[in-house]
């Protein structure tokens, strides 16, 4: 078996023991995870992701945040078309 046909054949309930030896450190029999192992399953558990589940489902996936405008507060409420505009630089002393 290679490695693609390996990772084709994790089922959820896979993933999820993948998830839990990552987290806890241990196997479901109590038997400490190894470093490799740890980061075998971390690949693995991407890869299943990648796969099988949205981005935003994805461990660790963090939300963009929207986007924050930084002009003036008058300037915020014109037409995009708008501001492609050259605008003067303000000096603050």
């Amino acid at each position: 078996m290679n490695l693609q046909q390996l990772l084709n054949s994790i089922t959820p309930e896979i993933y999820e023991n993948l998830k839990r030896a990552i987290e806890l450190g241990k196997w479901l029999d109590g038997n400490k995870i190894s470093a490799e192992q740890r980061e075998l399953c971390m690949q693995a558990v991407i890869a299943y992701e990648h796969k099988h589940l949205s981005p935003e489902n994805h461990t660790g996936y963090i939300p963009p945040k929207p986007h924050a405008y930084c002009g003036d507060d008058h300037d915020h409420d014109h037409d995009h078309e708008h501001a492609e505009q050259e605008k003067p630089v303000k000096w603050i002393e």
